[in-house]
């Protein structure tokens, strides 16, 4: 009897330590609340490496541009993931390199080719604990979206295929349905994507201090500090400093280590209509 009291107390001792060392956070995302959102960046965020370059893959694959290009992409593509981040050089490249790929071709044959270069080098690449998040802000009836500077009939494929509400992307120029070469706005890339989550959750009277925004690199903290649930997702040094100095929770999938979590998020975003349309981007240089 003496040995039965002793463990109970024991036990009921570390659940006490255990509550008072770890209090419950209330639930999120909240379930019904539909003036919140969720808003994701892509490369390296939900997917490992970047969108534009497995699409350049794709397109070699189907030759759209030589072996020797390959060698460039593959260099960018190994580099990226290394550093985990964009070098806007590198981005450039691919984006002019792109829309000199992509004119003179239909846009119904790149979103068709972008379902197949989806099974064939992207659906593997999904993080499953970024993916776990989304699917939680699903199933508490909240719409996500994607907001990528990749070419928008490639993220609005990823996000169809992940069951998500829909993407915002880059949007290159189409006149009678074929490519011009040329962008529609800028690129959907850092302050761009902020302006465009904001349009978007004034079109959808969407509340941002209730929803939440997702990225790995310090491009996009405008767009995560519009939002009252920021999180900073495998992210580059930058944004991980950000991220602590102002208690956003933080997830790294990237070496299987246990999430860790950096305090209480701070602000929600949302992805735009009508904010940083442009470029198409896939990867290297075609003959010239």
């Amino acid at each position: 009897m003496a040995g039965e009291a002793s463990a109970e107390a024991a036990r009921k001792s570390s659940q006490a330590d255990a509550s008072v060392s770890a209090p419950e956070e209330p639930d999120f995302p909240v379930p019904g609340d539909d003036k919140a959102a969720a808003f994701f960046d892509l490369d390296n965020t939900v997917m490992q490496g970047a969108a534009l370059f497995h699409f350049g893959r794709g397109l070699y694959k189907r030759k759209f541009f030589e072996t020797r290009d390959l060698a460039r992409f593959a260099w960018q593509q190994a580099w990226f993931r290394l550093a985990g981040v964009e070098d806007p050089e590198h981005m450039q490249e691919a984006r002019d390199s792109a829309l000199s790929i992509v004119k003179g071709h239909r846009v119904a044959e790149l979103q068709s080719i972008g379902e197949e270069i989806y099974d064939e080098y992207m659906a593997e690449r999904i993080w499953p604990g970024t993916r776990a998040l989304a699917q939680a802000h699903l199933d508490a009836g909240q719409r996500v979206w994607l907001v990528t500077a990749a070419p928008v009939e490639i993220a609005t494929v990823i996000a169809r295929r992940l069951g998500l509400t829909g993407a915002l992307g880059t949007v290159a120029e189409s006149v009678n349905g074929i490519y011009t070469g040329k962008l529609v706005g800028e690129p959907l890339h850092g302050p761009a994507k902020a302006e465009a989550v904001r349009a978007l959750a004034h079109a959808e009277r969407l509340d941002l201090d209730r929803c939440a925004a997702y990225s790995d690199s310090h491009n996009d903290i405008p767009m995560l500090e519009l939002v009252g649930h920021p999180y900073a997702i495998n992210p580059d040094t930058k944004l991980r400093k950000h991220a602590r100095a102002r208690d956003w929770r933080l997830r790294d999938y990237r070496t299987g280590r246990k999430a860790a979590k950096v305090g209480i998020p701070a602000a929600a975003g949302v992805g735009a209509v009508a904010g940083g349309t442009a470029a198409a981007i896939a990867i290297s240089r075609r003959r010239r």
